[in-house]
């Protein structure tokens, strides 16, 4: 009898561990879990880092070079308003301003001529002189194009541009002045001729004598 309460008694305390042992088991699992979730989660922290890195290095690059780009173009473009000796000392650049000169001294001298020899009425007059207005006020114009062009800071071009710029200018003042010569010559002969029929025409009336 007493075996089998010792034996009873045996039997009932390894029934009373059994519990205890599985609560154990199921913590390692979780901790056994729990480490692994760890282990991943580092790993994709790690790939996102790299991710970060690789992104950020791309992006700064791409803003150096966009950085680099800039100051290029804007370089270019500063250079585009600087005057080059060469432009400055071209050719056509005095002989504008000499054209310019030579216009207003012969529209000058053929007015005051005009003015002076009585062949021409008040009306005509009139508009030799609006004639020479607009020539006059066009040759300044283009001596403000001329400024412009050849003065650092006002426009983006080339020395190519500019020089071709600058001979656009000049071909425009050139015609203006060979229009007033090709003018005065045509009104002096005017002139000479209405001058020839007062003349012919005292002739006469001194030939019959005839007075007014």
């Amino acid at each position: 009898m007493k075996k089998w309460i010792i034996a009873l008694c045996l039997l009932g305390l390894s029934f009373a561990h059994i519990p205890q042992a599985r609560a154990q088991e199921t913590e390692i699992a979780q901790l056994l879990l729990n480490l692994e979730k760890l282990r991943q989660f580092r790993a994709i922290l790690k790939q996102m880092k790299q991710g970060y890195e690789i992104l950020t290095g791309g992006y700064n690059t791409v803003i150096n070079i966009a950085q680099g780009n800039f100051k290029i173009h804007q370089a270019f473009l500063d250079g585009l308003l600087k005057v080059s000796p060469a432009v400055k000392n071209y050719k056509r650049v005095a002989d504008i301003i000499d054209y310019q000169v030579m216009l207003v001294r012969e529209y000058k001298a053929a007015l005051g001529r005009f003015r002076q020899n009585g062949n021409f009425n008040a009306d005509e007059l009139a508009y030799l002189e609006k004639i020479y207005g607009n020539l006059f006020k066009g040759s300044l114009r283009n001596l403000d194009e001329l400024t412009v062009v050849i003065t650092a800071g006002k426009l983006r071009m080339s020395d190519d541009e500019r020089l071709k710029m600058i001979d656009s200018i000049f071909e425009d003042i050139q015609d203006k002045l060979l229009f007033l010569r090709h003018f005065n010559a045509e009104t002096d002969i005017l002139a000479i001729q209405r001058a020839k029929e007062k003349s012919d025409s005292r002739s006469v009336q001194e030939l019959y004598g005839i007075t007014n």
